[in-house]
């Protein structure tokens, strides 16, 4: 994709909207603007950089924050005038402090960025992290305790206890990424796989 291919004649001052999307989490992080220039430098070097509007100059995000948004995918909207990016950030985007510009639900998306620390934890394994520790024993050990974590969310929902079901089921769900990340398998291919079912 070049920034020749966008269809910028709506917006009047030849810039580029900008939606940038946490590619871990999926969560909306902000908007900003591109000119030719802010485009190319972004694909170049593969870090989120706009022109401010407001300075009338490039700005690199985390620039002086040191919360750096890392490109991770680019896709055009239907009607090639609007650019979402996929990006991994350093730290918070808002200069609030906040993950996002936004204010949707600050746990919105926690359950991949779950997945995320799993997956850290097996690339990393550190000593006293329980993670680690399951991780060691092996697929037999942690399909066990899937096991274990499925029949007490089961109990406790035949039960009609809401509190405690809640809780056990968020044991079964991390344990559950603890499993799908020693088989190898992502949260999105079991999301490809329900959409093929649905279909």
């Amino acid at each position: 994709m070049t920034f020749q291919d966008f269809k910028l004649d709506k917006t009047g001052d030849g810039l580029l909207p900008v939606v940038i999307q946490d590619a871990r989490t999926l969560k909306v992080l902000m908007l900003g603007y591109m000119n030719r220039e802010a485009f190319e430098k972004t694909a170049a070097e593969g870090v989120v950089t706009f022109w401010s509007r407001g300075r009338q100059c490039l700005w690199t995000k985390g620039e002086t924050s040191g919360n750096y948004l890392h490109v991770v995918e680019m896709f055009a909207d239907c009607d090639s005038d609007t650019l979402l990016i996929k990006a991994r950030p350093d730290g918070p985007t808002c200069h609030r402090g906040t993950v996002s510009c936004f204010d949707t639900p600050e746990n919105e998306g926690f359950v991949r960025e779950l997945a995320d620390v799993v997956r850290r934890r097996r690339e990393e394994m550190p000593d006293g992290s329980y993670t680690t520790k399951l991780f060691i024993k092996g697929t037999k050990a942690i399909a066990k305790k899937v096991g274990e974590e499925t029949a007490e969310a089961v109990i406790e929902a035949v039960d009609g206890n809401r509190e405690r079901f809640t809780y056990e089921a968020c044991d079964l769900i991390y344990h559950f990424l603890v499993l799908l990340e020693q088989m190898g398998v992502s949260l999105g291919e079991l999301e490809d796989e329900l959409a093929a079912r649905h279909r």
